[in-house]
C-alpha cells in the first residue's frame, strides 16, 4: 500500500463526516423521524457488515479464534468503561446526573470524538495490516473499511449537526462541530500505523478489538434509537441495505 493510499484512506472517514455535517445546509432545523430511521439503520447495517468482513475475518485468519475472542471482547469492554465514565449520547437524565451539567454541544461533541475514535482506529489497523502484509488484509480491503465507515459517517455527521441546529446554534457553528468532531478518526488511525511495527505480533487482537469497539457503537447506541417510536420498520430495510453495500464492497474489492 503506497504512501498516497495510505493518506487518501486515512481522510476519506474525515470526508464522510464533513458531508454528512453540511446537511445542516440543505435541511430544516428538525430531521425528518423518518429520515433519521433510515439513516441510523444504514449507518448500523454498514458498520455491522465492516466488522465482520473487513476486521474479525482477516484477525481470525491471521491469529486464530482466541486472540480475535479476547479482542473483540476486549473492544466491548473498552468502549463500556468509556461510556460509564464519560457522557456520550443518550438523552440527559435528571438534575442531579453530572451528564445534565454539560452543555448539549458539549455532549453532543464529546460523544462523536467516543463512536469516531475506536472507528479512526479500525482504518488504522487495516491499512497497517495491508502495509505488513499481513494474511487476509489487502489494501483493497483497508480501503473498503475507510469507504464503508466513510458512508456510515455521513449519516452520523447529520445527525450531530442537526441537533445542534435545532438547538439554536448557526449553520456554520453546527457544520463546524460536526466536521471538526471527525478529526479523532485520522488522528487515531495514524496513531496505530505509527505503532504498527511494535504490536505486529499482535495485529489479529487488535484487528478484533477495533471490530468490538464498532459493534458496541451499533448495540449501545444507533439501534436503540433506530427501534424507538415510529418508523422502526424502515431503520429494519436501511440496516439491511447498508449491511449488503458494505459486504459487496469489501468483498469486489478486498
Amino acid at each position: 500500500m503506497k504512501m498516497e493510499g495510505t493518506f487518501i484512506a486515512l481522510l476519506i472517514p474525515f470526508l464522510g463526516t464533513a458531508l454528512g455535517s453540511a446537511f445542516v445546509f440543505f435541511m430544516k432545523k428538525d430531521m425528518p423521524n423518518l429520515l433519521q430511521k433510515i439513516l441510523l439503520g444504514f449507518a448500523s447495517g454498514v458498520m455491522v457488515a465492516a466488522s465482520v468482513w473487513s476486521l474479525l475475518i482477516p484477525g481470525l485468519e491471521m491469529g486464530g479464534i482466541w486472540p480475535a475472542t479476547l479482542g473483540l471482547l476486549g473492544g466491548f469492554a473498552f468502549l463500556l468503561l468509556i461510556d460509564q465514565i464519560t457522557p456520550h449520547l443518550h438523552p440527559v437524565g435528571g438534575p442531579e446526573g453530572p451528564k445534565s451539567q454539560l452543555s448539549k454541544t458539549a455532549m453532543l461533541a464529546l460523544a462523536v470524538t467516543i463512536h469516531n475514535f475506536p472507528e479512526g482506529m479500525a482504518v488504522g489497523v487495516a491499512i497497517a495490516g495491508a502495509l505488513g502484509g499481513g494474511a487476509g488484509m489487502s489494501a483493497a480491503g483497508a480501503l473498503a473499511l475507510s469507504l464503508g465507515i466513510a458512508i456510515q459517517n455521513v449519516p452520523e455527521g447529520a445527525i450531530i449537526s442537526m441537533p445542534l441546529r435545532a438547538a439554536g446554534n448557526s449553520r456554520w457553528k453546527s457544520f463546524r462541530v460536526g466536521t471538526l468532531s471527525g478529526i479523532v478518526e485520522p488522528v487515531g488511525g495514524l496513531l496505530v500505523i505509527l505503532l504498527s511495527s511494535a504490536v505486529t505480533r499482535l495485529m489479529p487482537f487488535f484487528l478484533a478489538f477495533a471490530a468490538g469497539a464498532m459493534l458496541y457503537v451499533v448495540v449501545e447506541e444507533l439501534v436503540p434509537e433506530a427501534s424507538q417510536g415510529k418508523h422502526s420498520n424502515i431503520a429494519t430495510i436501511g440496516f439491511a441495505i447498508g449491511f449488503a453495500l458494505m459486504m459487496v464492497l469489501d468483498v469486489v474489492m478486498g
